[in-house]
């Protein structure tokens, strides 16, 4: 079964198609993140505008991708494709389409005006098209792109998302069968990194900028707290970030209410790089910390990491030498937002037996829970 995954939650306009939930056939996606780079974060109105600009190109690239005309060979050693040798290939007259078994977009969480470019996009395919159409929880669905690895995870799978809206612990029984164990209280731990970026005048986002920025520090050179919520399986983040600010401001040797805006121009380089350095190992050492708690208490057969911040080297490392099974995580390029996670999804909810949504009510949902 092939699915033709559609994500625009955020700033990325992408498609993919995905073959039995585990074949990535193709992958396609258009960042706007340049765009936003000048306000230091995503602008809803630019992410929608940039959509409605990408969405038809990128859709018909992923289609291309997947099943390309006129070729005896196989696709399989295409960078962006892992096909294998005896994937489908088109004549020069086949349509992608009738090769596609059913459309899987993200309906929610998001930002609304960015969700509604592919949730209308998709509805208006799936009519069009005669396929079966099924909306897609964007943070469940980061889970899934682990299941495009080699090695498949296991259940009962104990998940963490980690991303710029989202730090959650979730125990997967089985597939689409999940409890949701704790999350963030404040700020996700993907948040916090683009605000302690902006901090230290590292550019957005601010995941890619502290890791690199943190390779000229020394992580043990600022003392930095962990929020201690009893025995919940939640996070927070917010005073790991305020605690960064106020060692900023003394290490600038200036007090509270100095701004932090003008942090940037009074920290040394090496002032900047000891601070991202601590920062990300204080946040690595929390998720860390609460993973092997639950590990230890649930016993899972897998432990998969997921989300933007599942491609932070830090916390891959420090995950891999304390956590017990030793933690699955996506491809690098499936971390970040991308519609591979989406079709896979699709894909298992099809088989599961989940009825197809309407394509003529399918709602986008900017705050649609993991719970729901």
């Amino acid at each position: 079964m092939k699915v033709l995954g559609i994500e625009t939650s955020c700033d990325e306009t992408a498609a993919a198609v995905v073959e039995d939930g585990r074949r990535l056939l193709s992958n396609v996606v258009a960042s706007s993140v340049d765009l936003h780079t000048a306000y230091g974060g995503v602008v809803p109105e630019i992410a929608a505008r940039s959509h409605l600009e990408s969405i038809l190109p990128v859709i018909d690239k992923a289609l291309k991708n997947a099943f390309e005309a006129n070729s005896s060979k196989p696709i399989a050693n295409s960078p962006d494709n892992k096909l294998s040798a005896n994937s489908y290939q088109l004549t020069a007259r086949s349509d992608p389409w009738d090769q596609i078994d059913a459309i899987a977009v993200t309906r929610g969480p998001g930002l609304l005006g960015s969700l509604l470019i592919g949730v209308l996009t998709a509805r208006t395919l799936a009519i069009t098209k005669k396929k079966l159409l099924y909306g897609i929880n964007h943070v469940e669905a980061h889970v899934y792109a682990a299941f495009l690895e080699e090695k498949q995870p296991g259940f009962p799978l104990l998940a963490l998302v980690v991303s710029g809206g989202h730090t959650l612990l979730v125990l997967f029984k089985n597939n689409l069968d999940y409890s949701l164990l704790g999350e963030t209280k404040d700020d996700a731990v993907g948040e916090a990194f683009d605000k302690v970026a902006k901090i230290l005048g590292l550019p957005y986002p601010g995941g890619p900028s502290v890791a690199e920025a943190a390779k000229n520090g020394d992580p043990t050179s600022v003392k930095l707290p962990k929020a201690k919520l009893g025995s919940s399986h939640d996070f927070s983040f917010s005073g790991l970030k305020t605690a960064v600010l106020r060692k900023a401001q003394k290490m600038a040797g200036k007090d509270y209410t100095f701004p932090s805006h003008k942090l940037p121009k009074v920290l040394s380089a090496s002032q900047k790089a000891d601070l991202a350095a601590s920062f990300q190992r204080t946040a690595a050492e929390t998720l860390v910390d609460a993973l092997v708690a639950a590990t230890d208490e649930l016993k899972p057969k897998s432990v998969v990491i997921a989300g933007g911040v599942a491609a932070n080297q830090y916390l891959r490392k420090l995950a891999s030498e304390r956590v017990c099974p030793t933690p699955i995580y996506p491809d690098i390029k499936l971390c970040t937002d991308n519609a591979a996670m989406i079709a896979a999804l699709g894909y298992y909810k099809a088989t599961d037996g989940v009825k197809p949504d309407d394509p003529h009510k399918l709602a986008a949902d900017p705050a649609l829970s993991l719970k729901a």
